[in-house]
């Protein structure tokens, strides 16, 4: 019966969201305050996300949204873009696909938002594709690395912002491979594009067959035990990680209560250290030692000017909350997307944004170029290890670009550009 209601509620919040949707239609399709572009008026653009601020995945990624809308509001302060104050809607999906289909219908059909940004999740994300495509809705700088945001052919109005998977499997592997090399790689991943794209990487740089035990997880069941068992019974050497941070902290937890101990190279998603740490608590130590990837400023470099900026921003327009890589991640985020209206000019429209951003040439906190062209949506090209050491997460070596294929991983020598003055980017 429980599920029969649920069933119901659904098909009925559906209907109420067509019918609002038909009712708004009436009006030759305007968006608020009868301006042609839906979600754009002369004083305001109103964007949506969807977000998982409960359940699973929650750890970490609940803070990115409120530091984005948090940039908007730094930069609303100043006036915001072309004359237009950011109103960001952030819906709360639980990392649950089904519910992510239903706050991106209300966004979309009811609310009207101008474009979906940094949408998070793949296996959520993914049921919303079409959706929007028919929609004509910009889909921006998903949040996940997903090869399935770069088809260009097949949606040309969605991109990626993260480096995508196979990029960052093949970066972890050139490292296992360089500085491992003869000891037992593992591989545990998330049982969707995620893992896959990422022991794609894996495999392109060590071989086919070169990673000895394949585990995998779903988000439904928080018991990893019997993935790290059988690490610990093939006594693998390194095992590389494409786990969200909640599974990240699960699994290097698991494997100390079962006495296990390894190398984890673990994908930049799951890799945050104030996440994970807060996440072990008492325990957190035994992530020492931890080697993970990052394409954004580190959130305890303090010298750096972009987190400096960040940290101002965050004291003075997200209550100071606690400052870690989500953060960072949720006001990139935001810079790129006032970028990117900048970019569009004035008389905004939703083909104007996405011949912007396909345009591309943008410069901001990011250590590797972003990669937007007509035939590539898939955002940063690469990535930079990190390591904790003595509890502080900090980057060594150099930054590094690859591709989703078989290209080689080369060295990115290039020094990130400063922030402007007044931290509001300016028409590129």
């Amino acid at each position: 019966m429980h599920r029969l209601a649920q069933r119901g509620l659904a098909i009925a919040s559906t209907i109420a969201l067509l019918v609002t949707a038909a009712g708004c239609s009436g009006d030759d399709g305007s968006g608020p305050g009868g301006a042609s572009v839906p979600g754009v008026t002369d004083t305001e653009i109103t964007v949506g996300t969807h977000m998982p601020l409960t359940g699973p995945a929650s750890a970490g990624y609940s803070k990115i949204a409120p530091a984005t809308k948090a940039y908007f509001d730094f930069v609303n302060a100043q006036g915001g873009v072309h004359g237009r104050k950011i109103t960001y809607k952030i819906m709360d999906d639980g990392y649950n696909p089904a519910n992510t289909q239903q706050v991106v219908r209300q966004l979309v059909l009811q609310d009207k938002v101008f474009a979906i940004l940094n949408g998070l999740g793949t296996p959520t994300h993914t049921g919303v594709l079409d959706f929007l495509k028919s929609n004509r809705v910009p889909d921006l700088f998903v949040a996940s690395g997903s090869r399935s945001w770069d088809q260009p052919d097949k949606y040309p109005g969605t991109f990626g912002f993260n480096p995508d998977y196979t990029v960052e499997g093949k970066i972890l592997a050139t490292y296992a491979k360089t500085n491992l090399a003869g000891q037992k790689v593992c591989f545990l991943g998330q049982d969707d594009d995620f893992g896959r794209d990422s022991l794609a990487g894996v495999e392109k740089v060590l071989g086919a067959g070169a990673v000895a035990v394949k585990q995998t997880y779903v988000t439904s069941n928080t018991n990893v035990a019997p993935q790290i068992g059988a690490f610990k019974a093939a006594s693998c050497k390194v095992v590389v990680l494409a786990t969200v941070p909640g599974f990240t902290a699960l699994s290097i937890g698991t494997a100390a209560r079962l006495g296990f101990k390894a190398q984890w190279l673990v994908s930049n998603v799951g890799a945050d250290h104030p996440t994970l740490a807060k996440q072990l608590g008492a325990a957190a130590p035994i992530l020492e030692g931890m080697v993970g990837t990052n394409y954004l400023p580190m959130q305890n470099d303090t010298a750096n000017p972009w987190v400096q900026l960040f940290t101002k921003i965050n004291k003075e327009y997200n209550g100071d909350a606690p400052f870690d890589g989500n953060t960072v991640y949720g006001m990139s985020v935001g810079y790129l997307f006032v970028q990117t209206l900048l970019a569009a000019g004035k008389d905004l429209t939703r083909e104007k944004v996405l011949e912007a951003v396909q345009k591309g040439g943008f410069q901001g906190p990011g250590l590797v170029p972003l990669r937007f062209s007509a035939k590539d949506h898939s955002g940063y090209g690469g990535q930079r290890l990190s390591r904790v050491t003595g509890g502080v997460q900090s980057y060594f070596g150099p930054a590094y670009e690859t591709d989703e294929a078989d290209g080689p991983v080369n060295e990115y020598t290039a020094a990130p550009v400063a922030p402007p003055a007044n931290g509001v980017p300016t028409v590129s």
